[in-house]
Protein backbone atom coordinates (compact mmCIF):
# COMPACT_ATOMS: atom_id res chain seq x y z
CA UNK A 1 0.00 0.00 0.00
CA UNK A 2 1.53 3.69 -0.88
CA UNK A 3 2.99 5.91 2.15
CA UNK A 4 1.97 8.60 3.24
CA UNK A 5 5.35 9.75 3.64
CA UNK A 6 6.40 13.17 2.74
CA UNK A 7 9.83 13.31 0.44
CA UNK A 8 12.23 16.05 0.40
CA UNK A 9 10.77 18.30 -2.59
CA UNK A 10 13.69 18.57 -5.30
CA UNK A 11 14.19 22.60 -6.67
CA UNK A 12 11.98 23.39 -9.42
CA UNK A 13 9.71 19.84 -9.20
CA UNK A 14 6.18 20.32 -10.58
CA UNK A 15 2.79 18.88 -9.92
CA UNK A 16 2.45 15.34 -10.72
CA UNK A 17 -1.20 15.76 -11.50
CA UNK A 18 -1.16 18.79 -13.25
CA UNK A 19 2.32 19.35 -14.17
CA UNK A 20 2.07 23.34 -12.38
CA UNK A 21 5.87 24.35 -11.46
CA UNK A 22 4.79 25.63 -8.15
CA UNK A 23 4.15 22.02 -4.97
CA UNK A 24 3.13 22.47 -1.84
CA UNK A 25 5.58 19.69 0.38
CA UNK A 26 2.37 18.61 2.29
CA UNK A 27 0.65 17.50 -0.41
CA UNK A 28 3.47 15.04 -1.73
CA UNK A 29 2.59 11.43 -1.55
CA UNK A 30 4.06 8.27 -2.50
CA UNK A 31 7.50 10.10 -4.14
CA UNK A 32 5.36 12.39 -6.06
CA UNK A 33 5.15 16.26 -5.51
CA UNK A 34 1.67 17.63 -6.28
CA UNK A 35 0.41 21.56 -5.98
CA UNK A 36 -3.05 21.05 -4.18
CA UNK A 37 -4.33 18.44 -1.60
CA UNK A 38 -7.02 17.82 -4.70
CA UNK A 39 -4.25 17.01 -7.13
CA UNK A 40 -3.01 14.24 -5.20
CA UNK A 41 -6.66 12.99 -4.54
CA UNK A 42 -6.89 12.60 -8.56
CA UNK A 43 -3.46 11.41 -9.14
CA UNK A 44 -4.52 8.38 -6.75
CA UNK A 45 -7.87 7.79 -8.00
CA UNK A 46 -6.24 7.48 -11.73
CA UNK A 47 -3.56 5.50 -10.33
CA UNK A 48 -5.61 3.09 -7.70
CA UNK A 49 -9.15 2.72 -9.38
CA UNK A 50 -10.22 0.63 -12.13
CA UNK A 51 -13.49 0.87 -14.08
CA UNK A 52 -15.23 -2.01 -12.17
CA UNK A 53 -18.32 -2.92 -15.36
CA UNK A 54 -19.50 -1.73 -18.52
CA UNK A 55 -18.18 -0.89 -21.95
CA UNK A 56 -14.87 0.25 -20.19
CA UNK A 57 -13.97 -2.59 -17.70
CA UNK A 58 -10.68 -3.00 -16.81
CA UNK A 59 -8.87 0.25 -17.43
CA UNK A 60 -7.74 2.93 -15.32
CA UNK A 61 -10.50 5.73 -14.21
CA UNK A 62 -10.15 8.50 -16.16
CA UNK A 63 -12.37 11.68 -14.23
CA UNK A 64 -13.82 14.22 -16.55
CA UNK A 65 -13.97 17.91 -15.81
CA UNK A 66 -16.72 18.15 -13.31
CA UNK A 67 -15.88 14.92 -11.43
CA UNK A 68 -12.41 16.70 -10.90
CA UNK A 69 -14.14 19.84 -10.22
CA UNK A 70 -16.21 18.45 -7.74
CA UNK A 71 -12.81 16.86 -5.94
CA UNK A 72 -11.39 20.45 -5.85
CA UNK A 73 -14.76 21.98 -4.43
CA UNK A 74 -14.42 19.48 -1.22
CA UNK A 75 -10.67 19.45 -0.61
CA UNK A 76 -9.14 22.53 -1.91
CA UNK A 77 -11.45 24.51 0.65
CA UNK A 78 -13.01 23.92 3.96
CA UNK A 79 -15.97 21.94 3.19
CA UNK A 80 -18.20 20.18 5.87
CA UNK A 81 -20.84 18.88 2.84
CA UNK A 82 -20.63 18.59 -0.91
CA UNK A 83 -23.90 18.29 -2.70
CA UNK A 84 -23.58 16.95 -6.11
CA UNK A 85 -26.76 16.91 -7.83
CA UNK A 86 -27.06 15.26 -12.21
CA UNK A 87 -28.89 12.86 -14.08
CA UNK A 88 -28.79 9.54 -13.90
CA UNK A 89 -26.45 7.29 -15.67
CA UNK A 90 -23.62 9.84 -15.18
CA UNK A 91 -21.39 7.27 -13.20
CA UNK A 92 -23.07 9.12 -9.25
CA UNK A 93 -23.12 5.70 -7.46
CA UNK A 94 -19.19 4.74 -8.79
CA UNK A 95 -18.20 8.03 -7.92
CA UNK A 96 -19.22 7.81 -4.58
CA UNK A 97 -17.31 4.08 -4.27
CA UNK A 98 -14.23 6.56 -5.66
CA UNK A 99 -14.65 8.56 -2.70
CA UNK A 100 -15.16 5.92 -0.32
CA UNK A 101 -11.96 3.99 -1.55
CA UNK A 102 -9.77 7.48 -1.29
CA UNK A 103 -10.43 7.63 2.50
CA UNK A 104 -10.47 4.20 3.17
CA UNK A 105 -6.87 3.26 2.23
CA UNK A 106 -6.22 6.31 -0.37
CA UNK A 107 -4.41 9.86 1.18
CA UNK A 108 -7.69 10.90 2.68
CA UNK A 109 -7.55 8.11 5.41
CA UNK A 110 -7.48 8.66 9.17
CA UNK A 111 -6.70 5.47 11.21
CA UNK A 112 -9.07 3.65 13.09
CA UNK A 113 -11.63 5.76 11.26
CA UNK A 114 -15.19 4.68 10.23
CA UNK A 115 -17.24 5.39 6.80
CA UNK A 116 -20.14 5.12 6.09
CA UNK A 117 -22.87 5.48 3.20
CA UNK A 118 -26.79 5.80 3.13
CA UNK A 119 -29.26 4.69 0.83
CA UNK A 120 -33.00 4.26 1.11
CA UNK A 121 -32.90 0.07 0.59
CA UNK A 122 -31.01 -2.57 0.76
CA UNK A 123 -30.86 -3.00 -2.76
CA UNK A 124 -29.21 0.17 -3.49
CA UNK A 125 -26.90 0.05 -0.91
CA UNK A 126 -25.76 -3.05 -1.84
CA UNK A 127 -24.81 -1.22 -5.44
CA UNK A 128 -22.36 1.23 -4.00
CA UNK A 129 -20.90 -1.70 -1.57
CA UNK A 130 -20.34 -4.10 -4.87
CA UNK A 131 -18.94 -1.04 -6.88
CA UNK A 132 -16.31 -0.43 -4.26
CA UNK A 133 -15.50 -4.35 -3.67
CA UNK A 134 -15.07 -4.60 -7.52
CA UNK A 135 -12.34 -1.53 -7.69
CA UNK A 136 -10.71 -3.21 -4.49
CA UNK A 137 -10.39 -6.52 -6.25
CA UNK A 138 -9.54 -5.34 -9.77
CA UNK A 139 -6.42 -3.53 -8.35
CA UNK A 140 -3.17 -5.72 -6.85
CA UNK A 141 -2.39 -3.48 -4.24
CA UNK A 142 -5.99 -2.78 -2.53
CA UNK A 143 -6.50 -6.18 -2.78
CA UNK A 144 -3.74 -6.92 -0.58
CA UNK A 145 -4.78 -4.42 1.92
CA UNK A 146 -8.20 -4.73 2.04
CA UNK A 147 -11.06 -7.35 3.72
CA UNK A 148 -14.24 -7.47 1.84
CA UNK A 149 -17.08 -8.71 3.44
CA UNK A 150 -19.59 -9.44 1.74
CA UNK A 151 -22.28 -10.34 4.10
CA UNK A 152 -22.11 -7.30 5.99
CA UNK A 153 -21.61 -5.07 3.23
CA UNK A 154 -18.28 -3.74 4.85
CA UNK A 155 -15.01 -3.41 3.42
CA UNK A 156 -11.54 -3.54 6.28
CA UNK A 157 -8.11 -2.47 6.09
CA UNK A 158 -6.51 -3.59 9.01
CA UNK A 159 -3.22 -2.17 8.84
CA UNK A 160 -5.39 1.38 8.56
CA UNK A 161 -8.17 0.02 11.40
CA UNK A 162 -10.39 2.17 8.56
CA UNK A 163 -13.78 0.48 8.06
CA UNK A 164 -16.35 1.43 5.39
CA UNK A 165 -20.23 0.24 5.86
CA UNK A 166 -22.77 0.17 3.72
CA UNK A 167 -26.04 1.41 5.23
CA UNK A 168 -30.17 1.33 3.90
CA UNK A 169 -32.91 2.69 5.73
CA UNK A 170 -34.98 -0.18 5.72
CA UNK A 171 -32.13 -1.87 8.15
CA UNK A 172 -31.97 -1.86 12.10
CA UNK A 173 -28.66 -0.63 13.95
CA UNK A 174 -28.01 2.64 12.23
CA UNK A 175 -28.07 4.52 15.67
CA UNK A 176 -24.69 4.65 17.71
CA UNK A 177 -22.34 5.42 14.76
CA UNK A 178 -19.32 7.96 15.18
CA UNK A 179 -18.55 8.00 10.81
CA UNK A 180 -15.42 10.64 9.48
CA UNK A 181 -16.63 10.25 6.10
CA UNK A 182 -20.61 9.86 4.94
CA UNK A 183 -21.75 9.46 1.55
CA UNK A 184 -25.79 9.89 1.14
CA UNK A 185 -26.16 8.08 -1.88
CA UNK A 186 -29.43 9.10 -4.04
CA UNK A 187 -31.08 11.35 -1.54
CA UNK A 188 -33.26 12.73 -3.61
CA UNK A 189 -35.46 9.68 -3.52
CA UNK A 190 -36.25 10.65 0.15
CA UNK A 191 -40.32 12.31 0.18
CA UNK A 192 -40.86 15.12 2.64
CA UNK A 193 -38.43 17.53 4.84
CA UNK A 194 -36.66 14.82 7.18
CA UNK A 195 -35.56 11.08 6.65
CA UNK A 196 -34.09 9.19 10.09
CA UNK A 197 -31.36 7.51 8.76
CA UNK A 198 -29.79 11.12 7.49
CA UNK A 199 -30.25 12.12 10.56
CA UNK A 200 -29.05 9.79 12.48
CA UNK A 201 -25.89 9.93 10.20
CA UNK A 202 -25.32 13.73 10.30
CA UNK A 203 -25.95 14.19 14.21
CA UNK A 204 -23.27 11.13 14.77
CA UNK A 205 -19.77 13.79 13.10
CA UNK A 206 -20.04 15.59 16.74
CA UNK A 207 -17.22 13.46 17.72
CA UNK A 208 -15.21 13.57 14.53
CA UNK A 209 -12.69 16.78 13.46
CA UNK A 210 -13.58 17.90 10.24
CA UNK A 211 -16.23 15.60 9.03
CA UNK A 212 -17.26 14.99 5.70
CA UNK A 213 -20.38 14.66 4.14
CA UNK A 214 -21.39 14.13 0.17
CA UNK A 215 -24.33 14.06 -1.56
CA UNK A 216 -24.57 12.90 -4.80
CA UNK A 217 -28.39 12.75 -6.03
CA UNK A 218 -30.41 13.18 -8.73
CA UNK A 219 -32.79 16.36 -7.91
CA UNK A 220 -36.10 15.09 -5.24
CA UNK A 221 -39.53 15.89 -7.45
CA UNK A 222 -40.74 18.52 -5.27
CA UNK A 223 -39.38 21.90 -3.59
CA UNK A 224 -40.03 20.49 0.13
CA UNK A 225 -38.06 17.34 0.18
CA UNK A 226 -35.14 16.68 2.15
CA UNK A 227 -32.70 17.35 -0.86
CA UNK A 228 -34.30 20.38 -2.72
CA UNK A 229 -34.20 22.07 0.95
CA UNK A 230 -30.05 21.00 1.38
CA UNK A 231 -29.72 22.41 -2.04
CA UNK A 232 -31.78 25.85 -1.68
CA UNK A 233 -30.07 26.67 1.37
CA UNK A 234 -26.97 25.77 -0.08
CA UNK A 235 -27.21 27.82 -3.28
CA UNK A 236 -28.00 30.61 -0.93
CA UNK A 237 -25.03 30.72 0.62
CA UNK A 238 -25.86 30.50 4.00
CA UNK A 239 -23.20 28.03 4.98
CA UNK A 240 -19.48 28.72 3.67
CA UNK A 241 -18.64 25.14 4.01
CA UNK A 242 -21.23 23.87 1.80
CA UNK A 243 -20.55 23.23 -1.70
CA UNK A 244 -23.29 22.31 -4.26
CA UNK A 245 -23.31 21.65 -7.76
CA UNK A 246 -25.97 21.28 -9.93
CA UNK A 247 -26.21 20.61 -13.08
CA UNK A 248 -30.04 20.90 -14.41
CA UNK A 249 -31.65 21.45 -17.58
CA UNK A 250 -33.44 24.78 -17.86
CA UNK A 251 -37.05 24.34 -17.35
CA UNK A 252 -37.92 26.81 -20.39
CA UNK A 253 -35.77 24.95 -23.14
CA UNK A 254 -37.07 22.29 -25.20
CA UNK A 255 -36.60 19.19 -23.37
CA UNK A 256 -36.13 17.01 -25.75
CA UNK A 257 -33.16 18.89 -27.51
CA UNK A 258 -29.06 17.52 -27.41
CA UNK A 259 -28.61 20.88 -25.71
CA UNK A 260 -30.97 20.68 -23.06
CA UNK A 261 -30.24 17.32 -22.45
CA UNK A 262 -26.31 18.58 -21.81
CA UNK A 263 -27.34 20.55 -19.36
CA UNK A 264 -28.05 17.93 -16.88
CA UNK A 265 -25.74 15.26 -18.25
CA UNK A 266 -21.85 16.30 -18.22
CA UNK A 267 -20.81 12.82 -18.88
CA UNK A 268 -22.94 13.04 -21.80
CA UNK A 269 -19.97 13.56 -24.53
CA UNK A 270 -17.58 11.11 -21.86
CA UNK A 271 -19.16 8.16 -21.48
CA UNK A 272 -22.68 8.21 -21.62
CA UNK A 273 -24.82 5.52 -24.26
CA UNK A 274 -25.90 8.63 -26.79
CA UNK A 275 -27.84 7.11 -28.30
CA UNK A 276 -30.26 5.23 -25.86
CA UNK A 277 -30.34 8.99 -24.11
CA UNK A 278 -31.68 10.25 -26.80
CA UNK A 279 -34.73 7.08 -27.01
CA UNK A 280 -35.25 7.55 -23.98
CA UNK A 281 -36.04 11.45 -25.24
CA UNK A 282 -38.41 10.17 -27.91
CA UNK A 283 -39.96 7.85 -26.10
CA UNK A 284 -41.04 11.33 -23.42
CA UNK A 285 -42.29 13.24 -26.90
CA UNK A 286 -44.12 10.36 -27.79
CA UNK A 287 -45.80 9.33 -24.63
CA UNK A 288 -46.84 12.57 -22.66
CA UNK A 289 -47.09 10.07 -19.73
CA UNK A 290 -43.01 9.18 -19.76
CA UNK A 291 -42.67 13.20 -19.86
CA UNK A 292 -42.75 13.76 -15.79
CA UNK A 293 -40.12 10.61 -15.32
CA UNK A 294 -38.28 11.54 -18.36
CA UNK A 295 -37.62 15.42 -16.77
CA UNK A 296 -36.54 14.51 -13.55
CA UNK A 297 -34.35 11.23 -14.23
CA UNK A 298 -32.75 12.24 -17.39
CA UNK A 299 -32.87 16.46 -17.24
CA UNK A 300 -32.91 16.46 -13.92
CA UNK A 301 -35.80 18.83 -13.16
CA UNK A 302 -37.98 18.72 -10.03
CA UNK A 303 -41.02 17.18 -11.66
CA UNK A 304 -42.35 14.72 -9.92
CA UNK A 305 -42.68 11.39 -11.75
CA UNK A 306 -46.21 10.69 -10.85
CA UNK A 307 -49.52 11.01 -13.56
CA UNK A 308 -49.98 14.57 -14.37
CA UNK A 309 -53.07 15.64 -15.79
CA UNK A 310 -51.53 17.89 -17.99
CA UNK A 311 -47.47 18.13 -18.77
CA UNK A 312 -45.73 21.17 -19.28
CA UNK A 313 -45.28 20.87 -22.74
CA UNK A 314 -48.77 20.63 -23.53
CA UNK A 315 -49.28 23.19 -20.83
CA UNK A 316 -47.11 25.30 -22.58
CA UNK A 317 -48.77 24.89 -26.37
CA UNK A 318 -51.79 26.41 -24.58
CA UNK A 319 -50.29 29.39 -23.02
CA UNK A 320 -50.87 32.08 -25.81
CA UNK A 321 -52.40 35.27 -24.42
CA UNK A 322 -55.94 35.45 -24.62
CA UNK A 323 -57.00 38.06 -27.25
CA UNK A 324 -60.73 39.98 -27.29
CA UNK A 325 -63.56 37.84 -25.59
CA UNK A 326 -66.96 36.62 -26.81
CA UNK A 327 -70.43 36.96 -26.54
CA UNK A 328 -71.20 34.49 -24.01
CA UNK A 329 -68.46 32.88 -21.26
CA UNK A 330 -68.96 29.90 -18.71
CA UNK A 331 -67.55 29.68 -15.28
CA UNK A 332 -65.93 27.48 -12.92
CA UNK A 333 -66.04 28.17 -9.03
CA UNK A 334 -64.23 26.71 -6.66
CA UNK A 335 -64.79 28.07 -3.25
CA UNK A 336 -62.33 27.42 -0.67
CA UNK A 337 -62.19 27.39 3.00
CA UNK A 338 -61.77 30.10 5.37
CA UNK A 339 -57.88 31.13 4.49
CA UNK A 340 -57.20 28.54 1.33
CA UNK A 341 -57.33 29.90 -1.98
CA UNK A 342 -60.15 30.20 -3.90
CA UNK A 343 -60.58 29.94 -7.59
CA UNK A 344 -63.12 31.80 -10.40
CA UNK A 345 -62.06 30.59 -13.85
CA UNK A 346 -64.09 31.67 -16.88
CA UNK A 347 -63.72 30.58 -20.65
CA UNK A 348 -65.18 32.34 -23.80
CA UNK A 349 -65.01 30.99 -27.56
CA UNK A 350 -63.10 32.95 -29.46
CA UNK A 351 -61.92 32.44 -33.17
CA UNK A 352 -62.48 28.62 -32.79
CA UNK A 353 -60.51 28.85 -29.48
CA UNK A 354 -61.52 29.04 -26.02
CA UNK A 355 -60.23 31.99 -24.04
CA UNK A 356 -59.22 31.57 -20.16
CA UNK A 357 -59.89 34.36 -17.47
CA UNK A 358 -58.70 33.31 -13.87
CA UNK A 359 -59.54 35.05 -10.54
CA UNK A 360 -57.91 33.65 -7.50
CA UNK A 361 -58.35 35.61 -3.76
CA UNK A 362 -56.45 34.74 -0.62
CA UNK A 363 -56.71 36.63 2.46
CA UNK A 364 -54.79 39.59 2.90
CA UNK A 365 -53.11 38.65 6.66
CA UNK A 366 -50.92 36.43 6.50
CA UNK A 367 -49.83 36.25 3.08
CA UNK A 368 -46.41 36.74 3.41
CA UNK A 369 -46.23 33.14 6.01
CA UNK A 370 -48.85 31.38 3.63
CA UNK A 371 -46.27 32.12 0.65
CA UNK A 372 -43.41 30.54 2.70
CA UNK A 373 -46.01 27.34 3.62
CA UNK A 374 -46.78 26.60 0.19
CA UNK A 375 -42.94 28.17 -1.74
CA UNK A 376 -44.62 30.26 -4.07
CA UNK A 377 -44.54 33.93 -4.08
CA UNK A 378 -48.34 34.76 -3.35
CA UNK A 379 -46.92 38.09 -2.33
CA UNK A 380 -45.41 39.11 -5.55
CA UNK A 381 -48.11 37.70 -7.94
CA UNK A 382 -50.39 40.21 -5.62
CA UNK A 383 -48.48 43.06 -6.38
CA UNK A 384 -48.53 42.48 -10.11
CA UNK A 385 -51.93 41.93 -10.27
CA UNK A 386 -52.52 38.03 -10.90
CA UNK A 387 -54.31 37.44 -7.23
CA UNK A 388 -56.60 39.21 -5.68
CA UNK A 389 -56.78 39.89 -1.67
CA UNK A 390 -59.80 39.75 0.45
CA UNK A 391 -59.72 41.82 4.08
CA UNK A 392 -58.79 40.05 7.44
CA UNK A 393 -57.17 36.61 7.74
CA UNK A 394 -59.99 34.57 5.85
CA UNK A 395 -61.68 34.74 2.61
CA UNK A 396 -64.72 36.77 2.77
CA UNK A 397 -67.48 36.00 0.59
CA UNK A 398 -68.83 39.19 0.26
CA UNK A 399 -65.91 40.70 -1.76
CA UNK A 400 -66.78 37.17 -3.53
CA UNK A 401 -69.91 37.92 -4.24
CA UNK A 402 -69.91 41.04 -5.63
CA UNK A 403 -67.21 40.36 -7.66
CA UNK A 404 -69.36 37.86 -9.54
CA UNK A 405 -72.24 39.92 -9.85
CA UNK A 406 -70.26 42.40 -11.62
CA UNK A 407 -68.91 39.68 -13.82
CA UNK A 408 -71.93 38.06 -14.66
CA UNK A 409 -72.98 41.23 -16.61
CA UNK A 410 -69.69 42.78 -17.64
CA UNK A 411 -68.46 38.73 -18.96
CA UNK A 412 -71.70 37.84 -19.93
CA UNK A 413 -71.74 34.78 -17.87
CA UNK A 414 -73.94 32.03 -18.85
CA UNK A 415 -73.41 29.67 -16.32
CA UNK A 416 -71.09 29.05 -13.47
CA UNK A 417 -70.29 25.64 -12.02
CA UNK A 418 -69.47 25.05 -8.55
CA UNK A 419 -69.05 22.75 -5.76
CA UNK A 420 -72.04 22.42 -3.55
CA UNK A 421 -69.79 22.42 -0.70
CA UNK A 422 -69.11 25.94 0.56
CA UNK A 423 -71.91 27.52 -1.43
CA UNK A 424 -74.89 27.78 1.24
CA UNK A 425 -72.05 29.95 2.39
CA UNK A 426 -71.46 32.62 -0.25
CA UNK A 427 -75.48 32.22 -1.47
CA UNK A 428 -76.70 35.04 1.17
CA UNK A 429 -74.32 37.51 -0.03
CA UNK A 430 -75.25 36.96 -4.00
CA UNK A 431 -78.72 38.31 -2.86
CA UNK A 432 -77.27 41.11 -0.48
CA UNK A 433 -75.26 42.08 -3.69
CA UNK A 434 -77.90 42.11 -5.70
CA UNK A 435 -78.99 38.47 -7.59
CA UNK A 436 -82.44 37.18 -7.04
CA UNK A 437 -82.80 33.62 -5.75
CA UNK A 438 -84.22 32.90 -9.21
CA UNK A 439 -81.32 34.48 -11.17
CA UNK A 440 -78.93 32.23 -8.86
CA UNK A 441 -80.20 29.11 -9.45
CA UNK A 442 -80.10 29.36 -13.17
CA UNK A 443 -76.86 31.11 -13.59
CA UNK A 444 -75.32 28.90 -11.00
CA UNK A 445 -75.09 24.64 -11.44
CA UNK A 446 -73.75 22.79 -9.08
CA UNK A 447 -71.09 20.04 -10.43
CA UNK A 448 -69.67 17.36 -8.16
CA UNK A 449 -65.90 16.71 -7.40
CA UNK A 450 -66.16 12.76 -7.47
CA UNK A 451 -65.11 10.63 -10.29
CA UNK A 452 -68.88 10.29 -11.69
CA UNK A 453 -68.61 13.85 -12.14
CA UNK A 454 -65.03 14.95 -12.81
CA UNK A 455 -63.78 12.41 -15.04
CA UNK A 456 -65.93 13.23 -18.25
CA UNK A 457 -65.25 16.78 -17.40
CA UNK A 458 -61.19 15.58 -17.27
CA UNK A 459 -62.08 14.27 -20.61
CA UNK A 460 -63.50 17.19 -22.08
CA UNK A 461 -60.63 19.55 -21.23
CA UNK A 462 -57.80 17.14 -21.70
CA UNK A 463 -59.57 17.12 -25.33
CA UNK A 464 -59.25 21.20 -25.37
CA UNK A 465 -55.57 20.59 -23.92
CA UNK A 466 -54.00 18.30 -26.67
CA UNK A 467 -55.77 19.72 -29.58
CA UNK A 468 -54.00 23.66 -28.27
CA UNK A 469 -57.90 24.90 -28.25
CA UNK A 470 -56.89 26.68 -24.79
CA UNK A 471 -55.97 30.10 -24.37
CA UNK A 472 -54.64 30.86 -21.12
CA UNK A 473 -51.89 33.04 -21.38
CA UNK A 474 -49.41 31.19 -18.73
CA UNK A 475 -51.22 32.73 -15.90
CA UNK A 476 -48.59 32.45 -12.73
CA UNK A 477 -51.11 31.10 -10.29
CA UNK A 478 -53.19 28.82 -12.75
CA UNK A 479 -49.74 27.63 -13.75
CA UNK A 480 -48.97 26.61 -10.60
CA UNK A 481 -52.32 25.03 -9.82
CA UNK A 482 -51.79 23.02 -13.47
CA UNK A 483 -48.56 21.54 -12.21
CA UNK A 484 -49.89 20.40 -8.90
CA UNK A 485 -52.43 18.25 -10.51
CA UNK A 486 -52.41 15.13 -10.67
CA UNK A 487 -54.74 11.93 -11.96
CA UNK A 488 -56.67 9.59 -9.32
CA UNK A 489 -58.14 6.58 -10.83
CA UNK A 490 -60.87 4.30 -9.16
CA UNK A 491 -61.14 0.56 -10.15
CA UNK A 492 -63.25 1.15 -12.71
CA UNK A 493 -60.88 3.70 -14.93
CA UNK A 494 -62.60 6.77 -13.62
CA UNK A 495 -60.84 9.85 -12.97
CA UNK A 496 -60.45 12.77 -10.94
CA UNK A 497 -58.16 15.53 -10.51
CA UNK A 498 -56.04 15.37 -6.69
CA UNK A 499 -52.78 17.42 -5.30
CA UNK A 500 -49.77 15.36 -5.75
CA UNK A 501 -48.39 17.26 -2.44
CA UNK A 502 -50.32 18.28 0.71
CA UNK A 503 -49.23 21.84 0.14
CA UNK A 504 -49.89 21.92 -3.22
CA UNK A 505 -52.64 23.91 -5.10
CA UNK A 506 -54.85 22.88 -7.39
CA UNK A 507 -58.12 25.10 -7.16
CA UNK A 508 -57.68 26.84 -10.39
CA UNK A 509 -57.25 23.81 -12.20
CA UNK A 510 -60.42 22.92 -10.47
CA UNK A 511 -62.08 25.43 -11.64
CA UNK A 512 -60.85 25.34 -15.07
CA UNK A 513 -62.06 21.57 -15.76
CA UNK A 514 -65.66 22.90 -14.43
CA UNK A 515 -65.63 25.33 -16.55
CA UNK A 516 -64.64 23.59 -19.71
CA UNK A 517 -66.80 20.87 -19.16
CA UNK A 518 -69.65 23.45 -18.38
CA UNK A 519 -68.91 25.12 -21.83
CA UNK A 520 -69.18 21.83 -23.90
CA UNK A 521 -72.62 21.11 -22.38
CA UNK A 522 -74.05 24.38 -22.67
CA UNK A 523 -72.51 24.57 -26.18
CA UNK A 524 -74.07 21.56 -27.38
CA UNK A 525 -77.63 22.73 -25.67
CA UNK A 526 -77.95 26.55 -26.95
CA UNK A 527 -80.70 26.45 -29.83
CA UNK A 528 -78.65 28.37 -33.03
CA UNK A 529 -81.39 31.24 -32.74
CA UNK A 530 -81.07 32.32 -29.47
CA UNK A 531 -79.43 35.58 -28.79
CA UNK A 532 -77.64 35.25 -25.65
CA UNK A 533 -76.07 38.53 -24.94
CA UNK A 534 -79.71 40.34 -25.05
CA UNK A 535 -80.96 37.39 -22.96
CA UNK A 536 -78.76 38.18 -20.65
CA UNK A 537 -78.98 41.72 -20.07
CA UNK A 538 -82.72 41.34 -20.01
CA UNK A 539 -82.14 39.15 -17.21
CA UNK A 540 -79.94 40.94 -15.30
CA UNK A 541 -82.33 43.73 -15.54
CA UNK A 542 -85.30 41.91 -14.16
Amino acid sequence: MPSKRRPRRSPGSKCAECGRARTVKKWAYSGKDFCRRSCRNIYWIEHYCIVPEGRLFGQPIKLGDFQKEAIRKTYDRKTRRLILSFARKNAKTALSAILILLHLVGPEYRRNSALYSSALSRDQAAILYDLAAKMVRLHPDLHASVATRDTNKQLYCAELGTMYGALSADASMNLGKSPAMIVHDELGQVKGARHPLYEALETATAAQEDPLSIVISTQAATDSDLLSILIDDALGGHDPETQVMLYTADMEADPFAEETIRQANPAFDLFMNQKEVLRMAEDARRMPSREAEYRNLILNQRVEASSPFVTQTVWRENGDTPEGWGSISYGGLDLSTVNDLTALVLVSKVDDKWNVKPTFWLPEEGLLERARLDRVPYDLWHEAGFLEVTPGKSIEYKYIAQYLVRAIERESIRKIAFDRWNMRHLRPWLVEAGLSEAMIDDRFTEFGQGYVSMSPALTSTESMLLNTNLRHGMHPVLTMCSQNAVVKMDEAGNRKLDKKRSRGRIDGMVALVMACATAVEEQHAIPVFETPVESFVEDLRV
